[in-house]
């Protein structure tokens, strides 16, 4: 019988695809390969990844997050590489808040149905990700679920574990009045506020992907696309520099005010000036176009800042001479105060 008169089987009748998938897997192999690291000790495919163990002496930080509705972006441009450096980041940079480096990625796919060109692709730009954070895609998993996802949609989430010698670990314990806030700029919305920023920009502005976005030159698509960077590198600058880090946060879904705090100890609050940086475009814009409040724009959104570090007033120009050297444009951008543990953003100071 001809190939193209093979018939279906049962279960591809009823959505799942088992050829399909194993023909995914199978391209993306050599693109896994290249974020092999020395600690790993076996290849994909297995039913558990191997990894070395670190050491006595070091402390293993894990965590597990998405990209959201970012998603559906990736799924109205067609763009699906994106989306995957954005989850690696992403995950490094909640890890890298309490000391962490990464060690090894793990992945979930989830699809109606399997398609095996944006399978590859989601793939691609985790696997980039890894190899610039120095992490191994250690392993995954890809499910075929008809009537659970949309048809055309998928999902994307991802596990990491990282490690932090004893000594190396942040905590923020150490955290007091008179410490340096300094911040990271972002690359825009990073991986959330995408649900209003969709309603704001599809639903009440009448805006398409391809539209420009007013007082740019990018278009909807490039802005809303932009990868969630890492601020791996410029922590290591820091650190390198032999400047004591006393906390961080990862600026996602809550903003300045909700994420700040978690790096907090009692006592304290960390005060932002929101005259010492310039928000993009997009979230001034997204503003006025939706009628939203300041206190809930930083409520939503990062507002431009993705990271931020608190130092000793004493080690605040080695930390900025760091990261300026490792090309982060870090920005003062408040202080410690004595309070009660919260963060706020003051504006016109």
């Amino acid at each position: 019988m001809a190939a193209k008169d093979k018939k279906k089987s049962a279960y591809a009748e009823a959505g799942v695809d088992i050829d399909e998938m194993t023909r995914g897997l199978e391209a993306i192999k050599a693109d896994v390969k290249s974020t092999r690291t020395d600690m790993v000790l076996s290849d994909i495919g297995r039913f558990g990844g191997l990894f070395k163990s670190p050491g006595r002496d070091s402390i293993l930080v894990a965590s597990t997050d998405g990209v959201g509705t970012k998603l559906k972006i990736a799924v109205m441009a067609g763009v699906h590489n994106t989306v995957g450096q954005c989850l690696v980041n992403h995950c490094v940079n909640d890890i890298l808040t309490q000391g962490a480096t990464p060690l090894f990625f793990l992945d979930y796919i989830g699809a109606a149905k399997l398609d095996g060109k944006v399978f590859a692709s989601v793939v691609s730009g985790l696997c980039k990700a890894c190899r610039e954070n120095g992490c191994a895609l250690l392993g995954g998993e890809t499910a075929e679920m008809p009537g659970l996802y949309p048809d055309g949609e998928y999902d994307l989430t991802g596990t990491i574990v990282g490690v932090a010698g004893k000594r190396d670990l942040v905590t923020g314990e150490r955290i007091k009045p008179g410490d340096v806030l300094i911040g990271l700029p972002s690359t825009g919305l990073q991986t959330n506020g995408y649900s209003l920023a969709r309603k704001i920009i599809f639903e009440t502005a009448g805006k398409t992907l391809d539209d420009v976005l007013p007082g740019t030159r990018r278009k909807f698509r490039d802005v809303l696309l932009a990868v969630h960077s890492s601020f791996l590198k410029p922590v290591l600058a820091v650190r390198s520099a032999g400047v004591k880090i006393l906390g961080m946060a990862h600026i996602t879904g809550g903003g300045l005010v909700d994420n700040v705090p978690r790096m907090l100890p009692a006592g304290v609050d960390a005060v932002f000036d929101a005259d010492s940086w310039k928000p993009p475009r997009i979230f001034e814009w997204m503003q006025e176009a939706g009628s939203v409040d300041t206190d809930e724009m930083f409520r939503v959104f990062n507002m431009g800042i993705g990271y931020v570090i608190c130092v000793s007033m004493k080690s605040a120009a080695g930390a900025l001479n760091a990261l300026e050297r490792a090309g982060a444009a870090p920005i003062p951008v408040g202080r410690i105060e004595e309070g009660s543990g919260a963060a706020r953003i003051v504006h016109g100071r």
